[in-house]
């Protein structure tokens, strides 16, 4: 997928004649894909182990630490309010752990939950440094350039795990290249524009997603333990990501 969309991704690039970006901005492209290519490498390890729609709810967490990192990197201040969004997100976490120990979906099932946490945390990282890429460089050229490093970071995984392409699915993944391409270019384009404490709570329709592809496609079962957890973190995140309790920084934050 890194591949098609690196490709892709450069010819819109060049397409649209973006100048090369300087060291400072090259260094900040390439800690962003970094932390990207983990926390997807997380994701889809915990995916395997655990379901689609409790996956994604567990990476509900994302966008409240998003708003921790947002305070301690680009000086978004945050209030009390998300102090109260915090336990409610957390306890949500809590309720979804409590029903995996209740069902049967495997010994890895724990361990596959706490890869997705992970994941979450590199991802609000991403999504962060995203908010500070967007201010200094076009969608297009960070559209490139995360692919790009995506890539690296994958060919440097080979020699360690071994992968190698899936013989016959290269149309399956242009299709995901050019969807994720799309989805890159549409963010960027967003966090350019917006605080990434508040624009981190706009995600939460992933579930509904997760939800019904999980079952369309794996045939799996949402438990209530997934759905009152995922409520719970929804509404934590919701009630830090408030208006009133966060304040402008403006476009200078990220600078």
């Amino acid at each position: 997928r890194s591949v098609f969309g690196t490709v892709l991704a450069g010819g819109v690039m060049l397409a649209a004649r973006d100048r090369w970006p300087d060291r400072h901005a090259l260094g900040l492209h390439v800690l962003r894909g970094s932390a990207g290519a983990i926390s997807i490498v997380l994701f889809f390890w915990g995916l395997t182990r655990v379901p689609l729609a409790q996956g994604v709810a567990l990476a509900f967490v994302s966008p409240l630490v998003a708003m921790g990192l947002a305070a301690l990197l680009l000086g978004e201040r945050i209030e009390r309010m998300a102090l109260v969004g915090a336990l409610t997100a957390f306890g949500g976490v809590a309720i979804i752990l409590f029903g995996q120990s209740r069902l049967d979906l495997g010994p890895g099932a724990l361990a596959g939950a706490g890869a997705i946490l992970g994941a979450a945390l590199f991802y609000a990282l991403s999504n962060v440094l995203l908010r500070k890429q967007a201010q200094q460089a076009s969608p297009t050229e960070i559209g490139f350039f995360t692919n790009f490093v995506f890539l690296g970071c994958y060919l440097l995984a080979v020699p360690v795990l071994g992968l190698r392409p899936m013989a016959g699915n290269e149309g399956w993944l242009l299709l995901a290249a050019v969807m994720a391409l799309v989805s890159m270019l549409v963010l960027a384009w967003a966090y350019a524009r917006a605080e990434a404490s508040y624009l981190a709570s706009v995600e939460y329709t992933a579930f509904l997603w997760a939800a019904m592809l999980g079952y369309l496609v794996f045939g799996e079962r949402v438990s209530g333990w997934t759905v009152a957890g995922a409520a719970l973190i929804v509404a934590g995140c919701l009630i830090a990501a408030r208006r009133g309790t966060i304040a402008e920084a403006g476009p200078e934050a990220g600078l």
